[in-house]
């Protein structure tokens, strides 16, 4: 949601590379927001006590809530990762807050960034899937209920990353061009209200992302073979 004086919306840095294209804008932002999860973590683990407080006690939180949600999703195999969902869920609403501060954009308002998550979740699904149910039965799945639903199932599967990335994309987007224009017609007052409303945003779109990525999840670690 960034809105940086100069930054035209949805245009990045583009810098030529051994024939990749690399959005430096969306890099820089996303190495910030890796070292600012790194950094909370710090502050939060350097003096744990059995009594938690401050800081602290706010991480416990957090994390405790997560693993609730993760486990009531997708079971007992769930703590197995706990820890890349919710690492997934602080980088995904760092991001998205990042672009609040002026001067600064979402790396989650490039396309790239978004798609990215959204295959790295999906492939883990197919490979837990595999490793879970076996290559037989996982293509087996595929023509379940009959032969000819591998067509709707093949389709939904190329649906996952495309609707999950681009619904975080969009919704991150559409937040940095709707404060830049609120900034413009009517200044101060309306656009601190949408901006307040941008940081509930940010948390609800991670919350989302991390909901449906625990779905997909769950059924690669279902031990029936429907």
């Amino acid at each position: 949601m960034g809105h940086g004086e100069g930054h035209a919306i949805g245009v990045h840095k583009a810098v030529e590379f051994a024939g990749l294209t690399f959005h430096m804008d969306t890099l820089y932002m996303t190495w910030l927001t890796m070292a600012i999860i790194i950094v909370l973590a710090v502050v939060a683990t350097r003096r744990l006590s059995l009594v938690p407080s401050g800081w602290q006690n706010f991480m416990e939180m957090v994390v405790v809530e997560l693993l609730d949600q993760i486990e009531s999703t997708i079971g007992p195999k769930g703590r197995k990762l706990a820890p890349l969902l919710i690492t997934l869920f602080l980088f995904i609403l760092v991001s998205n807050e990042l672009g609040l501060v002026p001067g600064f954009t979402s790396p989650t308002a490039d396309l790239n960034t978004t798609l990215g998550l959204a295959l790295m979740v999906v492939l883990l699904t197919h490979g837990l899937s595999i490793a879970n149910k076996g290559l037989v039965n996982y293509v087996k799945h595929y023509f379940q209920p009959y032969f000819p639903f591998v067509f709707i199932n093949v389709v939904e599967e190329l649906a996952k990353p495309v609707t999950l990335s681009f619904r975080l994309f969009g919704n991150i987007l559409a937040g940095e061009i709707l404060l830049v224009i609120l900034g413009m017609l009517v200044p101060y007052f309306v656009p601190t209200i949408w901006l307040a409303f941008s940081v509930f945003v940010g948390i609800v779109q991670a919350f989302i992302f991390l909901v449906l990525s625990m779905s997909y999840l769950s059924s690669s670690l279902q031990d029936d073979q429907h």
